[in-house]
């Protein structure tokens, strides 16, 4: 089983935020049930995370055994593109003016969809309504 984890569960888990440890349990019952795996806009998140270095994201994803998907095919980008266009046309539809989600939580949601059997967040409100059909944990 393989899970794609979400940029806000590792944050959570590297700062040691109200969320970690719950967030830790998670990921250790997605790791023993599988492989956990991260697209490579998380990767670049979490490089961004104050405080954070390369090297020591490096170093937690290597310790953790998370791998990195640094390459995501078109099928990704052309789900994305789906789900980004139906989100944007709902948003407009209900009066709610422009689209305010990030174009990045459809990119990982699409990476999760088509890569991963799960996806852990800390986020699932956000990806209910575009990914249905996602298993959430």
């Amino acid at each position: 089983m393989r899970t794609a984890v979400d940029t806000n569960v590792l944050s959570a888990i590297l700062s040691g935020e109200s969320p970690a440890s719950k967030c830790k349990t998670d990921l250790f019952e997605a790791q023993r049930r599988g492989e956990l795996v991260i697209c490579a806009l998380v990767y670049a998140e979490l490089c961004a995370y104050p405080r954070a270095t390369q090297d020591l994201i490096d170093r937690f994803l290597h310790d953790t055994r998370i791998g990195i998907d640094f390459h995501m095919g078109e099928h990704i980008w052309r789900e994305t593109a789906q789900r980004f266009a139906s989100y944007a046309l709902r948003k407009r539809k209900s009066g709610g003016g422009n689209p305010k989600r990030v174009l990045v939580d459809f990119i990982v949601g699409a990476h999760a969809l088509l890569n991963a059997d799960r996806f852990l967040t800390l986020d699932e409100d956000r990806y209910l309504k575009d990914f249905p059909e996602l298993h959430l944990i």
